[in-house]
């Protein structure tokens, strides 16, 4: 049932530089195990991989019918964005829907991820503000859900505040343990991040994929999920980013969301399964690589991703091709 760990290589020249483990699961809906790769029942902080769970209250809470929005607002609460324009002006525009703005944001600010947005800033004498926080967009459906339900926005980022405590309700709900129950710590952006056993994880986003046990409400949400990661895959993450591409060339046949530290998560709807993973070094490179390896390995991936994705090229400063990253033979053959 188990196998060894989750194994990528780093190269440069002839040589192996690095190595990346961790560890893997692909779940169904009832939490039998199809396969996996390390402890399994290890505890992870999941981070921002299980956003599309966390948006499932603000779907089902029917505030996208309330306030008008999109797609690109349900997709946007699942991501971990740029903070390129199209999202800053979408979160600013959605808070504006609902009655609130920027300041009611908790989740703090941080610059853009790309240099090219920093640049436009500083050309423009301005500075970040919340929206582009690459969280904003999960904290928007927060605040969406709180006024939904007449709930204090204010401190909604809190453990014991009614929006987390909701969250905790679907996780319960969609990986089959008490989430409750599971320890939690802080994550970057305030909210409490609950310590999940990797295989909890994994079904969790089965039970997504492939909703039939749960709720028609419930199920309804996760299916209105996938289909707006699969509608609008920029507002998930951004120009360049492997979360984009990916979701972009597979709609439909997958939806894949990273996470800090080293963690992925994915949902395949024709599969029916789900896939959790977590290196333990915490390098998000190695978790790219290992999310593009299981997805090709279960037959999802289509060959002509499967260089680039797979044996993605690693460049010295002044651009010369200089190793490779991949799986390692001993890890999938």
């Amino acid at each position: 049932m188990s196998n060894g760990p989750v194994v990528i290589e780093v190269t440069r020249g002839p040589v192996v530089e690095s190595r990346h483990e961790g560890i893997a699961a692909v779940v169904k809906p009832d939490g039998a195990i199809v396969a996996s790769w390390g402890d399994i029942d290890a505890p992870i902080l999941p981070r921002s991989a299980n956003k599309p769970i966390q948006a499932m209250a603000f779907v089902e809470s029917g505030a996208v019918e309330r306030f008008d929005l999109g797609n690109e607002h349900i997709a946007l609460a699942c991501a971990s964005h740029n903070g390129e324009p199209r999202h800053v002006e979408t979160v600013r525009a959605w808070l504006v829907k609902v009655g609130l703005g920027e300041t009611d944001l908790e989740c703090g600010t941080h610059p853009p991820r790309l240099q090219s947005s920093i640049e436009s800033l500083a050309r423009e004498g301005a500075a970040p503000t919340p929206a582009f926080n690459n969280c904003s967009g999960k904290h928007s459906g927060f605040l969406t859900t709180a006024v939904t339900y007449g709930e204090p926005t204010r401190g909604y980022i809190g453990y014991d505040h009614p929006v987390q405590r909701r969250l905790r309700d679907v996780m319960t709900d969609l990986c089959g343990a008490d989430a409750h129950g599971f320890a939690h710590g802080t994550d970057g952006c305030g909210i409490p991040t609950l310590a999940t056993p990797l295989k909890r994880l994994a079904q969790a986003m089965a039970s997504m994929a492939e909703p039939s046990r749960l709720s028609s409400k419930r199920a309804e949400a996760a299916s209105r999920i996938r289909a707006a990661i699969s509608a609008e895959p920029f507002m998930v993450a951004g120009t360049g980013r492997f979360c984009t591409r990916v979701n972009a060339a597979l709609p439909g046949v997958a939806q894949v969301k990273t996470g800090a530290e080293g963690v992925f998560c994915g949902m395949m709807p024709g599969l029916g399964l789900g896939i959790a993973l977590k290196m333990w070094d915490g390098a998000g490179r190695a978790a790219e690589v290992a999310m593009a390896a299981l997805l090709a390995h279960l037959g999802v991936l289509p060959p002509s991703q499967q260089e680039e994705l797979l044996h993605p090229p690693v460049r010295n400063v002044v651009g010369l091709l200089v190793g490779e990253m991949r799986p390692a033979r001993r890890w999938l053959g």
